[in-house]
């Protein structure tokens, strides 16, 4: 019965939910808390708005799957990174919690990381770039409907970019292609055939 139970947790897909009302900080700390052994559960609060979401294995599927090309074309153009994964970024002040889906800091760490990539497989209330915006990070990937769109960071607002600013030699158009691959390692040859043809 335990392993019918987890199985049945491990397929649920993604789904977001948003608390009806307006929370303090303290609030949703205390929800936060509640929550905290919650297996499989995000929990992004933002200006006293509370989102929970689930998620599902095609979001970790792609999420880990972009890391992977992610660290491999970092690794091969010599750029040095910290992968910080999805590590929660919070500031009281600025009324905002949220975990990303992946993070690096590009050189060196500062007080939050250069670059985020969130995956959305449902849509939320909450606005996905303004948590972003609180924190002030450079550049934005959301991953959704098969492509990826890329918002950089320009004074207090963000703006569409169809080229990273960070990365600019990553050609989108083979990363979106090789994530859709179904095998792994044939995309990864893919993958790594593409960047090192574009680098001679």
């Amino acid at each position: 019965m335990i392993l019918q139970v987890s199985e049945a947790i491990a397929t649920i897909p993604e789904q977001r939910f948003t608390l009806p009302g307006n929370y303090t900080w303290e609030q949703f700390e205390a929800l936060e808390s509640l929550m905290a052994d919650a297996p499989g559960l995000r929990i992004t609060y933002l200006d006293g708005c509370v989102e929970f979401m689930t998620l599902g294995e095609e979001h970790e599927q792609i999420k880990s799957i972009l890391a992977i090309f992610i660290a491999l074309y970092l690794f091969e153009k010599g750029i040095k990174f910290i992968p910080v994964g999805s590590a929660t970024r919070r500031d009281k002040n600025k009324d905002v919690s949220f975990e990303p889906d992946e993070s690096y800091y590009l050189g060196e760490k500062k007080a939050h990381p250069d670059l985020a990539i969130e995956v959305t497989i449902t849509s939320g209330s909450i606005d996905k770039l303004k948590k972003y915006q609180r924190l002030r990070i450079a550049e934005v990937w959301f991953w959704e409907n098969n492509r990826i769109a890329l918002y950089g960071l320009r004074e207090d607002n963000y703006e569409q970019i169809y080229r990273s600013q960070l990365l600019p030699d990553l050609d989108m158009n083979l990363l979106e292609r090789c994530v859709q691959i179904p095998d792994i390692l044939a995309a990864r040859n893919e993958f790594m055939n593409g960047i090192r043809q574009k680098s001679l």
